[in-house]
This record gives structure tokens, C-alpha cells and sequence, in this order.
């Protein structure tokens, strides 16, 4: 089973430069995308419709804001939208789907980095959403986690880790989150799974020559339930071509829904 996670910062500025042309060539099971950035209105153009893809968008109220999507090769038994939060399911922050026994979310975490009331925000959905996976991992399903958590775990997921110890994205209460999401409840970061060595980033700033130094954090995971941890198989990041500020995350799974 293929997952990929993409992050596309408006979905209408990846089409454009090229995601769609890239995506039928990669088998993907499911297509998790983030920051849509559009109302689906907006998206009748058959692009947004991949060929062999059952496609479900859930949209920020807020126009041109956030947003997720799933693309399924295979129709999902169920398809839910929100985790029961208004203030980020009004954004368009999480959706779910569900094959059989295994459910794929995409799943979209507030920036802090633009300011306190932003850092405030997401500093609010990592408290609520912690009790939300404790419940996920009382039920009877394996989950894979997809998205652009925007946090950097450990000092090897970003290039300049001393320098950023005090901005968003890797301020110590973001990172220990992360890690009672691992220690404590036992959710698995399937790319460390296959591939421990440092340098490997999914996000690169715009300024200064980030990307062609690779200068970059590693925001955007698939973090699975433990059961999954022994069917991941290998894992890659795009970077031969840029869709976004982000670059697509590829896992694959040795798992039939």
C-alpha cells in the first residue's frame, strides 16, 4: 500500500506547477493533502479530479485558508470530516478515511510561526488533540497519520537547530509533544523506521537559498499506530521537481486494507 503526504500550499499553485502531471505516476493507494486553499467550488476543473481517485476535500470556512484532501484508489467504507473540534474543524483540519480495519487521515497542524495569536492557536490544538489520539489508539483500527505536523522533532529533522530553539516549529513544549505522542502513546514516525540519517527535509524556506543548500525541516510525517510499524517498507521524499514549499512524502506499507 502506497501513502502519500503532501503539504501543497494551495492546490491551484501545485497544479500549476505540475503535481498533477507528476501524481498519476506514482500508484499511490491514498493522497493526503494539505493547505488546500480553496473552497471546493473552485475546484471543478477535472485536475482536481485525478483519474482512479475517489477525491474528498474538506475546506477552511475561511476562503483561501488551510484545508485537507484525500485521494483513494479504492472507495473508502466511510469518509469523515473534523475530529470534533470547531475552532480547527472550521478550518478544514482533518479528515479521515476508512478501509476496512486501517483508516488514512490528512491531517493539517497550525503554524505558530506568524505570530503569538497563530503559536497561541496551535499551542490549543496540541492540547485537545492529545486526548483524540488517546482515543484513537482504544479502538479497534491501525491509523496512519498523514501531514504537515509543523514541528521538528529532534535536532537531526532540521538543519539549524541551535538558531531556532526559540521560534515555532521547534520550541521544547512543540517538541515534547511530539514526544509523548511516541513515548507515551505509542504512535511510531514510520519514515525513522526505514531511514535514520540526518539531512532529510520535507520543508525548505524560500529565502536565502534554502532549498538548492538544503536548508531544511522535516515537518511532514506519517506517524502510524504500532501495529503498522513493522509493515513499513520504504520511504521517500520528492525533490527531483517543486510543487510546493514542501516536497511529497512517499511511504510504503506492506498492508491490504
Amino acid at each position: 500500500m502506497r501513502i502519500i503526504s503532501f503539504n501543497a500550499n494551495g492546490i491551484r499553485a501545485a497544479a500549476r506547477k505540475g503535481f498533477f502531471d507528476w501524481l498519476p505516476q506514482q500508484g499511490a493507494d491514498v493522497v493526503c493533502i494539505q493547505e488546500t486553499k480553496a473552497q471546493e467550488h473552485q475546484l471543478e476543473d477535472a485536475a482536481f479530479r485525478p483519474d482512479g481517485h475517489h477525491c474528498f476535500y474538506f475546506d477552511a470556512k475561511r476562503p483561501g485558508y488551510a484545508g485537507t484532501a484525500l485521494y483513494c484508489a479504492r472507495e473508502p467504507d466511510e469518509v469523515i470530516r473534523g475530529f470534533g473540534v470547531e475552532e480547527f474543524d472550521d478550518e478544514g483540519r482533518y479528515i479521515e478515511a476508512r478501509f476496512g480495519k486501517l483508516s488514512v487521515v490528512s491531517l493539517y497542524l497550525p503554524s505558530g510561526s506568524s505570530g503569538p495569536e497563530r503559536q497561541a492557536s496551535k499551542d490549543r490544538f496540541l492540547e485537545v488533540f492529545i486526548p483524540y489520539l488517546q482515543s484513537l489508539r482504544r479502538k479497534r483500527r491501525e491509523y496512519v497519520l498523514c501531514g504537515d505536523f509543523n514541528i521538528a522533532h529532534r535536532e537531526i529533522d532540521l538543519r539549524n537547530w541551535k538558531s531556532n530553539q526559540k521560534n515555532s516549529g521547534f520550541l521544547p513544549h512543540e517538541r515534547a509533544w511530539l514526544g509523548r505522542v511516541f513515548d507515551e502513546l505509542g504512535y511510531v514516525d514510520a519514515f525513522r523506521v526505514v531511514n535514520q540519517q540526518p539531512d532529510q527535509y520535507t520543508w525548505w524556506s524560500n529565502r536565502g537559498q534554502a532549498r538548492a543548500k538544503n536548508v531544511g525541516w522535516r515537518i511532514d510525517y506519517q506517524i502510524v499506530t504500532p501495529g503498522l510499524a513493522d509493515r513499513v517498507k520504504d520511504a521517500a521524499v520528492y525533490k527531483e521537481q517543486w510543487f510546493s514549499d514542501h516536497a511529497p512524502l512517499t511511504i510504503d506499507y506492506d498492508f491490504e486494507p
